[in-house]
């Protein structure tokens, strides 16, 4: 459980330093930008890397509440969603004009229907960090005005919910081999 917790500790801990716009501005100002997001993104993978194989090789823990039925047969269809949304983030589309932080909404439906079906300990944490990693984040970009300007067009639109549908169903169909669950009779 200590590599789970402490890959979850690196991953969002640095996703979290732009939530500090002053603790950004001195990295940045220390290291520089090109240097800053060097070391962002190898923290960031690093994070994750250890976030895997914590999750693979942490015991499940005690059942700390009863799985929610009807998040279990929902998360496909929120997995989707959560996967357009991710997509939606770095484009120039119409649902990132709308709903502003596409990203972390995502990231926060997919949290939520994962630890609703969940309930185990080792799921709660891990699931329970992102949501409440993705709530702090946008509570932030919110307050502190994080949209960037820019023209929307329908194409992104479309590659957004082509490549989320895309990439969602083949997470939902390799699920089995790579988190040991089927979430969807079709998984392999």
């Amino acid at each position: 459980m200590e590599i789970l917790l402490f890959g979850l500790a690196l991953f969002l801990g640095i996703h979290l330093v732009p939530a500090l716009p002053p603790l950004r501005a001195a990295c940045v100002a220390k290291l520089g930008e090109n240097r800053y997001k060097g070391v962002f993104s190898i923290v960031s993978a690093v994070g994750l890397v250890l976030i895997i194989v914590g999750y693979a090789y942490a015991p499940r823990g005690e059942q700390i509440f009863i799985p929610s039925v009807g998040a279990r047969h929902a998360s496909p269809l929120v997995v989707i969603l959560a996967f357009i949304l991710l997509a939606a983030a770095n484009m120039r589309s119409h649902l990132r004009r709308i709903l502003r932080h596409p990203m972390l909404i995502g990231v926060g439906l997919w949290a939520l229907v994962h630890l609703l079906a969940n309930g185990h300990a080792k799921a709660t944490i891990l699931f329970g960090a992102f949501l409440v990693y993705a709530a702090l984040d946008l509570g932030s970009a919110v307050a502190r005005g994080a949209v960037k300007t820019f023209v929307p067009q329908l194409k992104y639109d479309l590659m957004a919910v082509g490549g989320g549908i895309g990439l969602a169903l083949l997470v939902l169909w390799m699920h089995r081999i790579l988190f040991g669950v089927a979430p969807v009779p079709w998984s392999l």
